[in-house]
């Protein structure tokens, strides 16, 4: 099974890239067939044009462009939300992922 991208997006992808590796430590331990990976905000019309993901997730300091992005990558048929800043905070990477799963999920209704 070819391997999936779920990308997270925040200001600068500092605190993003500790949340993808706990996140990517969950993927592993269950050898899961997903990528995560985390850029910048203002890459995301580039890095989505590169390749699709299955996913977007905005970390909690950019939530306030969900509406946009959703606007932006949904009629592409790719699920937008943001992490919840609980689950970030605690960079629990597991509730993340999760997250991730159902969001994944629920767009293939």
């Amino acid at each position: 099974m070819a391997t999936k991208q779920i990308y997270l997006f925040c200001d600068a992808g500092m605190s993003t890239s500790i949340m993808v590796n706990k996140m990517m430590e969950v993927v592993t331990k269950h050898n899961m067939p997903l990528q995560i990976t985390a850029f910048p905000v203002a890459r995301a019309q580039e890095v989505v044009d590169k390749e699709k993901p299955v996913a977007i997730l905005l970390g909690p300091q950019v939530k306030f462009l969900l509406e946009k992005t959703k606007e932006q990558f949904s009629p592409q048929g790719i699920p937008v939300a943001a992490i919840e800043p609980e689950i970030y905070g605690m960079m629990d990477g597991e509730k993340a992922l999760k997250e991730a799963l159902k969001l994944i999920k629920q767009n293939k209704k």
